[in-house]
This record gives structure tokens, sequence and C-alpha cells, in this order.
């Protein structure tokens, strides 16, 4: 889900080139790029990644701006991150949600 998130949020960027910093409290997500394991997986021809559909079409968004990540702990308070929490516990229990065809492919 944190991915998804990722990923639309760059979707939604208008030009090319603008300088991004994305806040998230998942590691997974962050650690990826910081600790270049996205790169490592790629050049591995994304062997044994999951999500390797979202990872792809994020790598794309990504090389079209000047993206930077900072982790911040989950549920410790931070407003916009709760926020986001309440949103995406909404979104998840709408009807009708899109199967990811890429992650139910590799399952």
């Amino acid at each position: 889900m944190e991915l998804m998130a990722v990923i639309k949020g760059l979707e939604a960027l208008k030009k090319p080139n603008q300088q991004v910093m994305v806040v998230s409290d998942s590691k997974y997500v962050v650690d990826a790029i910081k600790q270049k394991w996205l790169f490592e997986w790629e050049k591995k021809g994304w062997k044994k990644v999951k999500n390797a559909d979202l990872w792809q079409q994020f790598l794309g968004l990504y090389r079209q701006h000047h993206v930077t990540f900072h982790w911040i702990k989950g549920h410790d308070g931070h407003p916009e991150n709760e926020r986001c929490d309440e949103l995406a516990v909404m979104a998840s229990q709408l009807p009708h949600l899109r199967e990811d065809t890429g992650y139910l492919s590799s399952t």
C-alpha cells in the first residue's frame, strides 16, 4: 500500500524534474532507495522481488524527478502520517478495488 501511495503521488506531478521529498513510515520503501536495493533488484532482473511490477512502475516515475526519502516512525502522532493511515484504511474498505494483476500472477 505504501509503495502505491508513492507511485500515485509521483503520477500526480505534471512537470518532469521536480524536487520531491517522500516522507514515509515504511522502512521497506525508504530503504529500497536509500540502501540501493531497488537498483540491485533491477540489475538482477527483478528475480524473487515481491511487487516487482509496482517497483518497476515506481522506478520509471522516480527517474523523471529528483526524489529524496525521509523515514518517520509510524503511529507516533505525526499529523500527516496519521491522516494518511486513516485514508488508507478507508480506501482499503471500499468495494470494487482493482486487483494487482502483477501480484496475482507472481503468487
